[in-house]
């Protein structure tokens, strides 16, 4: 039945135990980005449409004892596809500055999936469990492998079109967020250290870096721009023309972007023309102070609107019902 499937790219990823290891896992969740060690061939023209981040079964095993594991898999849509980072992103790499994982890709969580089998029962084919098991016997090295995602979909509960099970309506989709992380060596949250994108420091010059960029982007074109924070980012005017500009900053992979309600129902009002304007992979020298933003790669989206599909919610406003007298 499988062979009658679509198949899909993934790149399969094993997550070791270690406390390291872990806080990398939470840290990828929060900001949406995964990486490498280093470049493979294989990544050159690979353009993978999920991801499969597994942890918590042994890899160095034999195969047939593999399949008899179960792991957690936190199922992942790709966005962007494989790119060289320049910025120092995980909190390894802020302790130890240096670039440890510059082949980067950006990852949008769909479902965490728990005691999942590894052998035939479960969702993945052999060539992608065994794709699992030996990123782990490799640095943890993501290994491309063609596989149906159907499987994976159904047990996650999300809705799919049959003949196109790539394209995930990310509002039907669970999610998950970096707090369900629960490896055997789960880290603190909240520790002190560089690393993290909490730094309110960090955060403030990510955020000042990228609206000078778009500063200047709009400044060369002619445009007016008055900073405005809110109700949006920047006010560009030019003769009886005028656009509100929403800005984002990361060093991570550009993949998603948290929006405020007040942002996506200004951004859909009629009598309002939105530009959405975010830089990825920006730099951050934390040594300096204050600390010193460089770089980074613009993603421009003019007359911007956002759709249903594309947004899900991450809080909600609770209502408290009335308590009889």
């Amino acid at each position: 039945m499988m062979l009658c499937m679509k198949s899909s790219t993934f790149v399969m990823v094993h997550v070791g135990q270690s406390t390291e290891s872990q806080r990398n896992l939470e840290h990828g969740i929060e900001t949406l980005s995964w990486g490498f060690p280093e470049k493979k061939p294989e990544y050159e023209h690979a353009r993978p449409r999920f991801a499969v981040l597994a942890t918590g079964a042994s890899p160095r095993v034999q195969l047939e004892d593999w399949l008899q594991n179960t792991a957690t898999l936190y199922l992942f849509q790709v966005r962007g596809g494989f790119y060289e980072g320049t910025a120092w992103h995980w909190p390894d790499e802020e302790v130890e500055r240096r670039l440890k994982y510059p082949q980067r890709f950006g990852i949008e969580p769909l479902a965490k999936l728990d005691n999942v089998p590894l052998g035939p029962e479960g969702p993945l084919t052999e060539a992608g469990s065994d794709a699992i098991r030996r990123s782990g016997t490799d640095r943890g090295m993501g290994k491309l492998v063609e596989m149906p995602a159907q499987r994976l979909l159904e047990l996650a509960g999300i809705p799919f079109d049959p003949d196109d099970p790539e394209d995930v309506p990310l509002d039907k989709s669970p999610g998950f967020t970096a707090e369900q992380v629960e490896g055997k060596k789960k880290p603190q949250r909240r520790r002190r250290g560089a690393g993290y994108i909490s730094d309110p420091k960090k955060r403030k010059a990510i955020e000042e870096h990228a609206e000078q960029l778009a500063t200047t982007h709009y400044q060369a074109q002619g445009w007016t721009v008055e900073k405005l924070g809110k109700p949006y980012d920047l006010r560009c005017t030019r003769g009886t023309e005028e656009r509100h500009v929403e800005v984002k900053g990361t060093t991570g992979a550009a993949t998603s972007v948290e929006l405020t309600i007040n942002e996506v129902l200004h951004a859909r009002d009629k009598d309002n023309t939105v530009d959405l304007y975010v830089v990825s992979d920006i730099k951050v020298d934390t040594s300096t102070d204050p600390y010193l933003p460089s770089g980074g790669t613009v993603w421009h989206y003019p007359d911007w609107e956002p759709a249903e599909e594309d947004l899900r919610p991450r809080k909600y406003e609770y209502r408290l019902p009335d308590i009889p007298a």
